[in-house]
């Protein structure tokens, strides 16, 4: 049986009757749509939907200094770290001398007090701390219930992304409901940039949300926009989906609940915009790119395929930029080109998220063969690779000819090294910088513009806690990567498969932890995948 359906560029008659029909059946749903810059998703994962770990992130430890006797116990914490814990959490203790009633106790719920202490109920009838013990956030179930759509569109329950505009998605909500019913109507979506038409869903908005107070300035925009196709959106929409699905499947991470609507209406441009888009500048052509023409007119498209952009890196993140790339049109004009390089070579596993690679590129160069799948997507691409390092030593590659003709830099590096030094090179030649980095589920950009915005240098991130285990494994180049390569060395040998000696035992019954008290859980944070 299905467990998951999405929906996508489908009319609200279809969404609502297989709305229905997954609720009914216990199948979870997600549906995504997107109109030029503006997104649109919407989850319904049953009536009750168990949520087994929340955030995904390993459960916080630390080691305690203190317990005090009262209504409520306070616990204090070892100064050198903070907790790290919040109200709400569940956590369980072992290893406390003197109140050992708290290492028999189950999860217990906290209220935090300050960055070292917090609260835990009544411990007046406890024996007095003497000294220890080890306090361990637990991954507590959280049940969700969500409605049907049908339920759901009269009474939204949103998600929002953007604070700064917090008033815009009820408005799209009606609006996106108005395009619906214009386009049954009409059997087309509203015209690019046509007042008629916009004037109209502007009015079907109204008639859905009597007495609403309405943004009719962000409905004509939504009307102007829906033939548009943006891959940028789509991509991140696309994204969401993706990941409300592993949601939906594993019950691990918090599910969005349950509408979300994005807009990147700042693409636009800010002045002169009336007579920059006009109807005749926006009208389709015929053209691969007659979905972005729609929301940026043609003058912008022109100008797009003439860009001369370096791309830095060409592995999980470089790979998402050149398909980007080749899709909106950069460097497809006779002046434009696309510049990139990456001295690694292809490893099997890199194919589940670097997705240009195929098994028979594995050993060849990252930058050779995204090149060439890029090619594939868009022949025009003007599009070269280079297999050289970004630093000191290439200088006299990419040097003042090569940044002087570039129009930007987009960076998908791995190292903070690299990030630094291309930096100060777009900095010298005062060249725009795209920067972009990944960790698991964390992810983050900065657009670094000459004489507007700070440079990537402006700032720094505090230390890594983890090493990458590539690092690790094969180029350990640190002290500190030589010490964590012995700690997983011991773990693997002499902590973890003790660990699942115990686990079985406990499961079948068995006796006590041979291990004499239990481990020290805020020894080993673990490290992110390669």
């Amino acid at each position: 049986p299905q467990q998951v359906v999405v929906l996508t560029n489908s009319p609200l008659e279809e969404q609502l009757w297989v709305g229905d029909f997954c609720h009914s059946r216990g199948i979870k749903l997600v549906v995504a749509d997107t109109r030029g810059l503006f997104g649109q998703l919407f989850c319904d994962f049953g009536d009750d939907m168990v949520v087994t770990d929340t955030n995904g992130e390993q459960p916080l430890s630390a080691m305690v200094s203190m317990v005090t006797k009262g209504c409520p116990g306070e616990v204090t914490c070892l100064d050198e770290a903070r907790h790290g814990f919040e109200t709400g959490d569940f956590v369980t203790f072992t290893e406390v001398e003197g109140m050992d009633e708290l290492n028999s106790c189950g999860p217990v719920e906290i209220r935090v007090l300050g960055p070292y202490t917090f609260s835990i109920g009544d411990t007046s009838g406890y024996g007095d701390y003497v000294r220890g013990g080890i306090v361990t956030q637990v991954k507590m179930p959280k049940h969700i219930r969500f409605k049907r759509l049908r339920e759901s569109l009269a009474e939204p329950e949103m998600l929002l992304t953007d604070f700064g505009k917090a008033e815009r998605p009820p408005m799209l909500h009606w609006g996106w409901q108005a395009l619906h019913r214009f386009m049954q109507q009409h059997g087309r979506p509203p015209r690019p940039r046509h007042q008629g038409d916009a004037a109209e869903v502007v009015a079907m908005a109204r008639e859905l949300a009597p007495g609403a107070e309405l943004d009719e300035e962000l409905l004509r925009e939504l009307a102007f926009q829906a033939t548009g196709d943006l891959a940028p959106v789509n991509a991140f929409i696309g994204g969401l989906a993706a990941q409300e699905v592993m949601k939906a499947v594993s019950g691990k991470f918090t599910p969005i609940t349950q509408w979300l609507y994005f807009d990147a209406l700042e693409c636009l441009p800010e002045e002169n915009k009336e007579t920059l888009l006009t109807e005749e500048q926006c009208r389709p052509r015929n053209s691969r790119y007659d979905g972005q023409i729609a929301v940026f007119g043609a003058d912008l498209q022109a100008k797009l395929g003439n860009q001369k952009y370096f791309v830095v890196g060409a592995g999980a993140i470089g790979c998402e930029l050149l398909k980007n790339f080749a899709m909106v049109g950069l460097g497809c004009g006779p002046e434009g080109s696309i510049t990139v390089t990456d001295m690694d070579t292809i490893e099997k596993s890199n194919l589940n998220r670097q997705f240009l690679f195929r098994p028979w590129d594995v050993t060849k160069l990252k930058s050779e063969r995204a090149a060439a799948a890029v090619r594939e997507m868009n022949p025009a691409l003007r599009v070269s690779s280079r297999p050289d390092r970004v630093g000191p030593d290439t200088e006299r590659v990419y040097d003042d000819d090569f940044f002087e003709a570039l129009d930007g830099v987009a960076n998908a590096l791995d190292n903070v090294d690299a990030r630094l030094y291309m930096d100060r090179r777009c900095v010298y030649y005062r060249k725009p910088l795209l920067e972009s980095g990944t960790l698991g589920t964390k992810g983050n950009v900065q657009v670094v513009v000459p004489f507007l915005s700070e440079s990537y240098s402006s700032s720094q991130d505090p230390p890594e806690k983890a090493i990458p285990i590539c690092t690790l494994k094969n180029f350990p180049n640190a002290i500190e990567h030589t010490l964590q390569w012995a700690r997983d060395e011991f773990e693997g040998l002499f902590k973890q498969p003790a660990e699942n000696v115990n686990q079985y035992l406990t499961c079948v019954g068995g006796g006590d932890n041979f291990w004499g008290g239990g481990g020290h859980p805020w020894v080993h944070r673990g490290t992110p995948p390669p």
